[in-house]
Formats: C-alpha cells, sequence, structure tokens
C-alpha cells in the first residue's frame, strides 16, 4: 500500500539562542515559561538537566509552525498555547494543533503539521511543513 501523495502548503524555520532563553528565565522566571508553552510542554522541560534548551526547542518549533501556517488566511491569529510539541514513544517529536491553528487545519485541510528539532548548547532550531496528504489509490 502506498502512502499517497504529499503537497507542501507552508514551510517554516526558526533557530532560538539558548543563552536568550537563560536570560528571560533569569529575568520572568515561570511567567516566561507559561506564557510560551502548555502545561505538558512544561512539565517535560522542567524536568530537563538544562530546561532552557528543551525551552528554546519548543520555542523554535512554535515559531517556525506559525511561519508555515501563514500561507493559510488568517493564520495571524495563531498563539502559543494553539501549537504544542510531543514527543512519540520513539522520541520523535510531533506538534498538536489546537484552538484556533486546529480550526484553520481542519478548514483549509485536511492538513498536517511534520516537524523537525535540532539543538545544540548554544543554539535550538526546527523546520515545518504544513503539507497536504492525499491517500494513496487502488
Amino acid at each position: 500500500m502506498g502512502l499517497g501523495a504529499m503537497e507542501l502548503i507552508g514551510l517554516g524555520i526558526d533557530l532560538v539562542d539558548v543563552a536568550r532563553v537563560e536570560r528571560i528565565l533569569a529575568r520572568h522566571g515561570d511567567r516566561a515559561v507559561r506564557r510560551f508553552l502548555t502545561a505538558q510542554e512544561r512539565d517535560y522541560v522542567l524536568s530537563r538537566h538544562r530546561p532552557a534548551m528543551h525551552i528554546a526547542a519548543r520555542i523554535a518549533a512554535k515559531e517556525a509552525a506559525y511561519k508555515a501556517l501563514q500561507s493559510l488566511p488568517d493564520a495571524a491569529g495563531v498563539g502559543w498555547h494553539d501549537l504544542e510539541v510531543e514527543r512519540e514513544t520513539s522520541g520523535r517529536p510531533w506538534l498538536r494543533a489546537a484552538g484556533f491553528a486546529l480550526v484553520l487545519l481542519e478548514r483549509h485541510g485536511p492538513l498536517r503539521l511534520e516537524l523537525s528539532l535540532s539543538h545544540s548548547d548554544a543554539t535550538a532550531g526546527a523546520v515545518a511543513a504544513l503539507v497536504r496528504v492525499t491517500p494513496a489509490s487502488g
């Protein structure tokens, strides 16, 4: 059985400096974490050895996804909590859409957001692709 066709609708990329996130956390603490991340994301990053690196990766993911979504009308209304980075059991990251992001994906879809994350000690990066998948026929 084939995978079907995948049409690229939008693409976004973002880089976040980990030291900048560390400075934001030092200045604003939990308030900053709550602004950018959902409760589930906060639980995950705060359990990690170096939370700022994982926070930076999630901010990059959300920014990249926001940029990918801009190919859709009215996408400027998508907020930080409308996108949530989750992990499969294998560790592969993926984006869960909620709120207005989910409305857009359903209204213009069926659409899916694909995500790739990477980070070093200094920088976190993400690439997000907004795709339409057409099931294989026959």
